[in-house]
């Protein structure tokens, strides 16, 4: 599987998780990626590799040895890790290529979002918002 940043500069492949995939709730990661979580796998670093742009890369630690990698150019969060592990932590609202599988399920929620429940089932549009009078104009991303 391949995944990018935005800006296309930095790109990866990863071979294949090591466990499920999660929805991370935990504050740094909601604060990271500014949203109610971020979509997690683990892969051995043995099944991850940089394929162009990671002089790109810079990290934050948010934890002492928890590097959190993101593209210096558009802001990206791509993977994180601990550095003594041996598996990167893959940040999948970066991939670019379908998984073939799906989130399993939440943790850290007692650190989660209060205006957000994961059961609360809401309307879905197939794109943006309906109506051509919104405020903000564009409503994707």
């Amino acid at each position: 599987m391949k995944g990018s940043c935005l800006c296309g500069v930095v790109v990866y492949e990863v071979d294949e998780f090591a466990a499920p995939i999660v929805h991370c709730h935990c504050r740094k990661c909601r604060k990271a990626h500014g949203s109610a979580f971020s979509t997690t796998a683990p892969a051995l670093r043995e099944h991850f590799r940089w394929l162009q742009g990671q002089d790109k890369t810079r990290f934050f630690e948010s934890t002492p040895g928890k590097r959190r990698h993101f593209c210096a150019d558009c802001g990206s969060h791509l993977m994180a890790e601990w550095v003594d592990k041996p598996a990167v932590i893959i940040r999948l609202g970066c991939l670019d290529d379908n998984p073939e599988t799906t989130p399993k399920v939440h943790i850290w929620r007692s650190e989660g979002a209060p205006w957000y429940d994961p059961d609360t089932r809401l309307p879905q549009w197939p794109e943006g918002r309906p109506g051509k009078n919104q405020p903000g104009g564009r409503s994707q991303g």
